[in-house]
């Protein structure tokens, strides 16, 4: 693996880790709230955990990628990190 895909899997691997830990504090924060919240937190729950999933999968491909591959992979990783960062982002701000 080439240092630069070694250091972009690594970067965004200890990125999921945060937003997957951040996502378990909103699903504490979620089970706390009315029926009525916890189903529309659940829904927004689900979709972050979706996302996260996909970016999974994208680093497994990033990983195994050829070298003539990888940067067009990696430019349509970086607006896939940038959406779901978004996504949280509001995600988040709903359950202050």
């Amino acid at each position: 693996m080439s240092e630069k895909r070694d250091a972009y899997v690594k970067k965004y691997k200890a990125q999921i880790d945060e937003w997957n830990a951040e996502v378990d504090k909103l699903e504490a924060q979620a089970k706390k709230a009315s029926a009525e919240a916890q189903a529309r937190y659940q829904d927004e729950l689900d979709a972050l955990n979706k996302k996260l999933a996909e970016g999974r999968e994208t680093l497994k491909k990033i990983q195994s990628a050829n070298e003539a591959a990888l940067h067009d992979m990696m430019q349509g990783a970086e607006s896939m990190w940038t959406a779901f960062e978004e996504a949280f982002r509001k995600a988040r701000s709903r359950y202050k």
